[in-house]
């Protein structure tokens, strides 16, 4: 099991930016998932080990950029012009990379953070 912990989540109001961090304890192929209200878990962004590859729900492309610096064991998620919709628990998720993990399925994840709060106001 990987060891993951979510932060930077916050009230932001529509159009505005957040940079959400997650600590994990050893390098995997990550991703990004989002659970709002009334809604099932969302995948939202997965970045390999190296960083060089990553995917994106078509959803968010262009809004959300995910990266990450191996150095400090974080994986990030950059949002951007944020929306009301976007207001939801933000989660951390680590898989094996021999799995399919690029498909941002929830079933294809092992381990997970315990989440981080974004509300976006309009």
């Amino acid at each position: 099991q990987v060891q993951l912990a979510e932060s930077g989540g916050g009230s932001v109001q529509a159009g505005g930016s957040l940079r959400l961090s997650c600590v994990a304890s050893g390098a995997s192929c990550m991703a990004w998932f989002r659970q709002s209200p009334g809604k099932e878990r969302e995948g939202l962004a997965g970045i390999n080990p190296g960083g060089g590859y990553k995917r994106y729900a078509d959803s968010v492309k262009g809004r959300l950029t995910i990266s990450r610096d191996n150095a400090k064991n974080t994986i990030y998620l950059d949002m951007n012009n944020l929306e009301a919709e976007d207001t939801g628990m933000y989660y951390c998720a680590a898989a094996h990379c021999s799995g399919m993990w690029y498909q941002l399925q929830s079933e294809s994840f092992h381990s997970w953070g315990q989440g981080t709060q974004v509300t976006v106001s309009s």
